[in-house]
């Protein structure tokens, strides 16, 4: 009897796996370790691919190589029109090729040259400085070298990882289908469950006579044939003044034309003590203008028309000009007319909740998204999550509030949470405490650095647990200090919190927990001595 009832669950075993195997399932999630998970890909096979990602930058590679790890098959497009100037790149988006990574190495070179006339005053014997000076071809060699190595290191991880890389300018033919357009013009059509747009943007140029022919952008400067020389800076936004802060740290002369504010979006107070500290660096700022033409002289170089405040217009001559005014969003390219995508109307971007765009099974991350911060970190978390979320069964969701910055001016500035005003026009003037000082950085005794600028602030909330709501830091290393701040204001820091961590002496980031005087007080916030 125990015979006969073992064989009829053996029976009735077989037929369910024999059931199993006829559903209509593409794929089950593979992972790298061999386990397979009942939580398939259930992409309907008229489609080729359960993903398409628009886009070879950070977060649509982050999105595309975590979609792999669930099982899903994945394309990703990509292709570099070339800039005005004829620059293209290779496979990784803005930030690895003429963004973050290109960019923190210039304003690296900047502060070794800084350091090397330093190290004097430590005790090292180096040839007059004067007679120091600065390989630009060197510079741009070793910078584009490493920035190839990181192209081939993708390309080589989306194989491994069976991502399929299409070299090709895709856009909408349907709500399921990309047409992709290839070098030699040929056009293939590919089908997916779901798309995703993470296609960035590109810098804006003004509609000025001679912009287009004869100016340059960020897409242009890291990869410059001949030394950028006299060179005017249109645009005050961090790329602006990250730019203008490393050609004048590498010995060149740069000027930055501001038409209205500094670092918009920005603490306005460190904004401002960010570009006294660039002036009195050599970097030359001519305010509440803007370009009127460009015109290239016989000797080559670029007489450049500006009219002021007042409407006069004002002459100079550069030999380089690099326009940072903003950055378009390449959503237009992707003909959004064919399946209904919806872009806002001033901006051309996609105002998607929870990267879910008006159309079903369009999602978009990154550069693309309406009010969403224009960060790497913040494109490659949200990619990662909205991957999960597709096809590993998650619900977690992209937290897009106090993110951490740095602008890499010489002198950094980094930060996390809200500016003062921003805290003000939130809460009220009357529930805001801002905690400042004043500090001065060890390595610049010996030297005598300049510390006018070195400055902090705090911005919490004046009542109950005293909430901390933003750390701003000007100084060395800000983009390090401020990361770990920002692990602490993520779990909700209180200033009381703050004063209670045992800071590491001597170091910069300990400014932070010895703070304690109020701009309410009115009291001097310059420090009396390196341990007060």
């Amino acid at each position: 009897m125990a015979a006969l009832t073992l064989l009829a669950r053996l029976v009735s075993y077989r037929s369910a796996h024999a059931k199993l195997l006829e559903l209509p399932w593409s794929r089950c999630n593979a992972f790298p370790n061999g386990r397979t998970t009942m939580a398939c890909v259930c992409s309907d096979q008229k489609y080729t691919y359960d993903l398409i990602v628009l886009g070879g930058g950070s977060g649509g590679l982050a999105a595309a190589k975590e979609a792999v790890n669930y099982g899903a098959k994945v394309a990703v497009f990509d292709f570099v029109t070339p800039s005005p100037r004829g620059t293209t790149w290779g496979l990784g988006g803005t930030c690895v090729n003429v963004g973050c990574i290109p960019k923190k190495l210039m304003h690296q070179a900047a502060l070794l040259g800084e350091a090397v006339h330093e190290s004097t005053f430590y005790g090292w014997q180096l040839p007059d400085p004067k007679t120091i000076k600065h390989d630009w071809e060197a510079l741009k060699t070793a910078v584009q070298n490493h920035v190839k190595s990181v192209n081939w290191v993708t390309r080589v991880e989306l194989r491994t990882k069976k991502v399929e890389y299409i070299n090709a300018l895709g856009y909408f033919k349907d709500q399921h289908t990309v047409c992709g357009v290839m070098k030699n013009g040929e056009e293939k059509l590919y089908t997916a469950q779901n798309i995703l747009v993470a296609v960035g943007g590109r810098p804006r140029y003004p509609d000025i006579p001679g912009a287009l022919e004869y100016g340059i952008s960020s897409d242009d400067i890291f990869s410059l044939e001949k030394p950028p020389g006299k060179t005017l800076v249109v645009g005050a936004g961090y790329i602006g003044l990250e730019c203008a802060g490393f050609l004048n740290g590498l010995g060149y002369d740069a000027t930055v034309m501001v038409r209205s504010i500094i670092l918009r979006g920005f603490d306005q107070q460190m904004a401002n003590i960010i570009a006294a500290e660039m002036e009195r660096r050599g970097v030359h700022f001519i305010y509440e203008a803007k370009p009127k033409k460009i015109e290239k002289q016989s000797d080559g170089r670029l007489l450049v028309d500006w009219v002021d405040k007042d409407g006069k217009i004002h002459q100079d001559t550069y030999d380089t000009v690099l326009f940072a005014i903003g950055r378009k969003p390449l959503t237009e390219e992707l003909k959004p007319e064919n399946v209904g995508l919806k872009l806002v109307p001033d901006t051309y971007k996609i105002d998607a909740i929870d990267e879910q765009t008006n159309v079903p099974n369009i999602y978009a991350v990154g550069d693309v998204l309406h009010k969403k911060p224009e960060l790497t970190p913040v494109a490659i978390h949200a990619g990662r999550l909205l991957a999960r979320r597709l096809f590993g069964n998650s619900t977690e969701q992209m937290d897009y509030t106090n993110v951490a910055t740095t602008v890499f001016s010489p002198l950094e500035y980094g930060c996390v949470g809200l500016s003062e005003e921003a805290a003000i026009a939130i809460h009220g003037e009357d529930k805001i405490e801002i905690y400042h000082a004043y500090y001065k950085p060890t390595e610049f005794f010996i030297p005598q650095k300049d510390v006018s600028h070195c400055y902090l602030k705090v911005v919490a909330l004046r009542g109950g647990d005293q909430k901390v709501l933003g750390m701003h830091f000007i100084g060395p290393n800000a983009g390090e200090i401020i990361q770990g701040f920002a692990a602490a204001v993520k779990c909700n820091l209180t200033f009381p919190k703050l004063k209670e961590t045992v800071g590491i002496h001597p170091t910069v980031a300990e400014e932070f927990t010895r703070i304690s005087i109020t701009k309410r007080s009115g009291l001097d916030p310059k420090p009396q001595s390196c341990c007060s």
